[in-house]
């Protein structure tokens, strides 16, 4: 009798739906086996092709194996060069330091110290919150209607999505929640509403230790914060001593243009959280940037077994090039001008949806009125091979993401299905 290893089987989506969690999400939206990549494309084990407007949630900002970040990630294991190091010292991370320091943090007139929390967002998050809590001596974190900021305890505390917060099966505590910009609508300025809370003896409202924001949420439905908003949350935190901490995980590394989402605001956040596209690569990586007078953190009170990640190290350090002048950031203003025309077509194209373009950047979206739609038009891009995601709390957004360093024949090609698959939901509808 033969003995059949369950691995044996073929590489279908049965496999995974008999062996893998039903936590299990992505691979429901966008059910089929990939089995290579490169640069804005996508195939899967049928040979299918599928344009990638989706980027890895926002971690592939460069693209599916860029060449030469996958040649010096190539050259350094053959080299065996260290690829685990905790917090060691290491040539890897030596190169990165400087190289962060030389084209990021110098340019732009910053002397934040660079902290390795941990490899992935969340861990950023929970080191910022930690830091603000020990630094300033209060518990209480202020964060915004509709946030996402990682699905650990902390993190999940200044979390706005109820499905998420009730994942954590406990009480959340130590946060409190103001509205975002925008969310009582264009008449109701959010920033007096904070403000009053934290002026009024009888508001209820503890002074927090931070104030924690992110510039766009793109999780929460591309809501798009104002330059102005971003400027007078900072000038409230100085007048009431508290720290400002900028959620850049997802925004951040060019998402919106420039490398720091926040830098048009011209504000200078106290703590700055980086993961996703910083690993250049697609590895796991993230940074904590905190001002020097922050950094009084004891030799290992805050650590993680993989903060030493130096594949990240060396392919991050590489990806830095693409900083060191505007000739990107140039690219993504023109090419967000066409995104943002395409998806105001679609609307206006289709009003029975109900939809209202939104975005800033490569971060854009559609927003519907009507249940369902955008879920709806995801579905349908998938099956011409375009792959989209949806975020909102209801999945009422349709998010446009591509990778930075997509082409404008990639481009156009992935918003002709999208206009597609927009047409082919609103006739489903209307027959």
């Amino acid at each position: 009798m033969t003995n059949t290893n369950v691995m044996e089987k073929p590489q279908t989506i049965e496999l995974f739906e008999e062996l893998e969690s039903q936590v299990r999400s992505y691979i429901r939206s966008f059910p089929t086996v990939f089995t290579k990549a490169k640069g804005y494309r996508l195939w899967d084990d049928a040979g299918k092709e599928y344009i990638d407007f989706f980027a890895g949630a926002g971690s592939l900002n460069y693209g599916h194996n860029h060449p030469v970040l996958k040649q010096k990630v190539i050259d350094y294991m053959m080299e065996d060069g260290v690829v685990h190091s905790l917090d060691m010292a290491t040539k890897a991370k030596a190169d990165f330091l400087q190289r962060f320091v030389d084209v990021i943090l110098k340019p732009r007139g910053m002397n934040h110290k660079v902290m390795f929390p941990g490899p992935t967002g969340t861990n950023s998050v929970e080191a910022a919150l930690k830091i603000a809590r020990k630094t300033t001596g209060r518990d209480t974190i202020m964060c915004f209607t509709n946030a996402f900021h990682g699905m650990t305890m902390g993190s999940l505390s200044i979390t706005g999505n109820a499905m998420k917060r009730e994942g954590a099966g406990v009480a959340l505590h130590n946060s409190v929640f103001m509205p975002y910009d925008g969310y009582f609508g264009e008449d109701v300025d959010t920033v007096e509403y904070v403000e009053a809370m934290l002026q009024d003896n009888g508001s209820g409202v503890d002074k927090p230790a931070a104030i924690i924001l992110e510039t766009v949420q793109g999780e929460g439905g591309i809501n798009v914060s104002s330059f102005e908003w971003m400027k007078r949350i900072e000038e409230l935190c100085r007048r009431h001593d508290i720290l400002l901490i900028v959620d850049d995980v997802q925004m951040g590394c060019g998402r919106t243009g420039t490398f720091f989402s926040f830098e048009k605001a011209g504000i200078e956040p106290d703590i700055i959280c980086l993961s996703k596209s910083i690993g250049g690569f697609g590895l796991p990586f993230a940074l904590t940037l905190l001002r020097p007078e922050l950094d009084i953190w004891k030799p290992g009170e805050h650590n993680g077994t993989f903060r030493g990640n130096n594949l990240s190290f060396v392919a991050a350090t590489e990806a830095l090039n693409f900083w060191a002048d505007t000739k990107l950031t140039e690219k993504i203003e023109r090419q967000a001008e066409q995104i943002q025309e395409a998806l105001e077509d679609a609307v206006k194209a289709y009003p029975k949806l109900k939809g209202s373009a939104r975005g800033r950047g490569f971060i854009q979206g559609i927003a519907f009125e009507v249940e369902g739609v955008a879920d709806q038009i995801s579905t349908e891009a998938f099956k011409r091979g375009l792959i989209l995601e949806t975020s909102g709390v209801e999945s009422q957004v349709l998010k446009v993401m591509p990778p930075l360093t997509i082409d404008d024949k990639g481009l156009n090609e992935g918003l002709e299905l999208l206009r597609q698959s927009v047409r082919a939901v609103h006739d489903q509808l209307e027959g």
